[in-house]
C-alpha cells in the first residue's frame, strides 16, 4: 500500500484521548507494514500488532476440536474462537501501557468484545461507536462508512461491488451483510478466499494422516514424506492442502444474538446490551478446521466410552453456546472445560484422510492404547469372550415395557405402527 495523507479533520486528540491502536495476528493475511502507517497516519500514538496464532490455536481451536464444537450443526465456530484471545491480547496490552479506555469497532449487534473485557478487567471503560447515537445516526450502515473512507482519502478492503463483510484467521474466513443478506442469491465466488470451487479442484485425491495426543492434533503426515508437528505449520498446511481440493465450504442461515443500543429503544437503563434471537447469513470457508474436527470425532469412536460420547455431546454443544454467546470468561465454560479436558485423556492414535472435489473422507484409523475396540469380539465368525445364551435374560427384561406398550395399544384397539 502507498504512503497516504487521510483528509479527515478530526484527531482523537482534539477529544482528549491519547490512543494506541491494536491488531492481533490470529492468521489473517495483512500487510502489517502498512497498517501500522494507517493507523499512525489517522492518528494513533502508537501501533501494537502481537501474533497470536499459536495461542489462539492452541488454546482455543484445539479445545473446540477436543469437544467437537459446532454451532447449529454446522458452523465451527471460527470467528467465536478468536474473540476470547484478542479480547484477552487486547487488555494484556492496554494494562501495559496504562490505558483506561478499550474501544471496538464491533457493529451495535456484536457483544463478545464487552463481555470478556468486563471478566478480564472490570475497572476499563468502554466506547463503541456503533451503539452512538452520534455516530449510528451519521453512518446508517456500511455503504454510508464506504463513502465516507472514500471522500477522506482512507483506504479499505470493501468497495461498494463487494460490500460484504470479511473476518478471516487460521480457522476460517467468514463473509456476512451486503449482497449475502439476501438467503436466496447464490454467494459470490470472491466470498470464498480459502478454498477452490470443487468442480474446480483436482482431479487426484490428496491423502493424509493425522495423528491426535489426548485429542490434540500433533502431527500431520501428508502422502509423499512431508511432515508438520508445530501447530501453526500443521494447521497451515492442512488449509492449504484441504482448500485446494475445494473442501470446508459452509453457507448457512444460523441464529444470532445481537445487541440493541439504549438510545434506540428509548430506555433509561444504562447497559445497551441485549440477547434477541434473529437469523443471519453466513458463509464460512474452513478446510483445516473441517477436516480436524472430522478426524477426532472418528478417533473417538475408537477411544471413548458410549455413555461418556454421549454426555461430552452435549458438554461440548454447552461449550459452542457460551463461546458463541460471548460467555468464554465464565464460570460454567470452566465447569465445561475440565469435563472436556478429562474426556480427552485417551484419544490418543492417527486417522488416515483424503481430500477430494469438496469432501473429505476418512480412510482408517489405528487406536494402539485404547482397549475399547476388540477385533474378536467384533467379529461375526467367532464367539470370542461373548455367549449367546447371555441375550436372554437382556432381551427378557428390556422387553417388560415394550409388551404392557404393546398390549395397552391392543386393548385400546390402536394400531402400533
Amino acid at each position: 500500500m502507498a504512503p497516504y495523507q487521510p483528509r479527515i479533520q478530526e484527531n482523537p486528540k482534539d477529544h482528549g484521548y491519547t490512543v494506541v491502536a491494536y491488531l492481533g495476528n490470529v492468521g489473517q493475511d495483512e500487510d502489517w507494514a502498512a497498517v501500522e502507517k494507517k493507523a499512525l497516519a489517522l492518528g494513533a500514538e502508537r501501533m501494537v500488532i502481537d501474533d497470536l496464532q499459536q495461542e489462539f490455536l492452541e488454546e482455543l481451536v484445539f479445545r473446540g476440536i477436543q469437544c467437537n464444537a459446532i454451532y447449529e450443526d454446522r458452523y465451527l465456530l471460527g470467528t467465536s474462537l478468536a474473540r476470547p484471545v484478542l479480547a484477552r491480547a487486547l487488555v494484556r496490552t492496554a494494562q501495559k501501557y496504562n490505558c483506561k479506555i478499550l474501544s471496538h469497532g464491533c457493529t451495535g449487534k456484536g457483544v463478545r468484545f464487552e463481555l470478556a473485557w468486563r471478566a478480564l478487567d472490570p475497572t476499563v471503560s468502554v466506547i463503541a461507536p456503533w451503539r452512538m447515537p452520534k455516530f449510528f445516526n451519521r453512518f446508517q450502515g456500511r455503504q454510508d462508512l464506504l463513502k465516507f473512507a472514500a471522500e477522506n482519502n482512507i483506504p479499505v478492503s470493501s468497495s461498494p461491488k463487494s460490500p460484504w463483510s470479511l473476518d478471516a484467521n487460521l480457522a476460517h474466513t467468514s463473509a456476512e451483510s451486503g449482497i449475502l443478506e439476501k438467503p436466496e442469491v447464490v454467494a459470490p465466488k470472491d466470498v470464498w478466499t480459502k478454498s477452490v470451487d470443487p468442480l474446480d479442484a483436482p482431479d487426484v485425491p490428496t491423502k493424509f494422516s493425522i495423528t491426535f495426543k489426548a485429542g490434540i492434533p500433533i502431527k500431520l503426515d501428508v502422502e509423499g514424506g512431508e511432515t508438520y508437528t508445530n501447530s501453526v505449520d500443521l494447521f497451515k498446511k492442512l488449509n492449504e492442502i484441504a482448500g485446494a481440493n475445494g473442501v470446508g465450504r459452509v453457507d448457512i442461515v444460523e441464529s444470532r444474538y445481537f445487541t440493541i443500543p439504549a438510545a434506540i429503544i428509548s430506555t433509561s437503563l444504562q447497559d445497551s446490551i441485549f440477547f434477541i434471537g434473529l437469523k443471519s447469513r453466513g458463509c464460512y470457508d474452513a478446510p483445516a478446521h473441517t477436516v480436524l474436527r472430522l478426524a477426532h470425532v472418528d478417533l473417538e469412536g475408537m477411544t471413548v466410552d458410549s455413555k461418556v460420547r454421549s454426555i461430552m455431546s452435549w458438554i461440548g454443544n454447552e461449550w459452542s453456546q457460551c463461546l458463541y454467546n460471548g460467555m468464554y470468561f465464565s464460570p460454567e465454560r470452566e465447569l465445561l472445560e475440565n469435563s472436556i479436558i478429562y474426556s480427552q485423556r485417551h484419544v490418543n492414535g492417527t486417522v488416515n484422510m483424503m481430500v477430494y472435489k469438496g469432501a473429505a473422507h476418512v480412510l482408517s484409523r489405528s487406536a494402539p492404547d485404547s482397549n475399547l475396540y476388540s477385533e474378536e469380539q467384533a467379529s461375526m465368525d467367532t464367539l470370542e469372550g461373548f455367549s449367546p445364551e447371555d441375550t436372554s435374560g437382556f432381551i427378557a427384561i428390556q422387553a417388560i415395557r415394550l409388551e404392557k406398550y404393546g398390549a395397552a395399544k391392543i386393548q385400546h384397539g390402536e394400531p402400533l405402527v
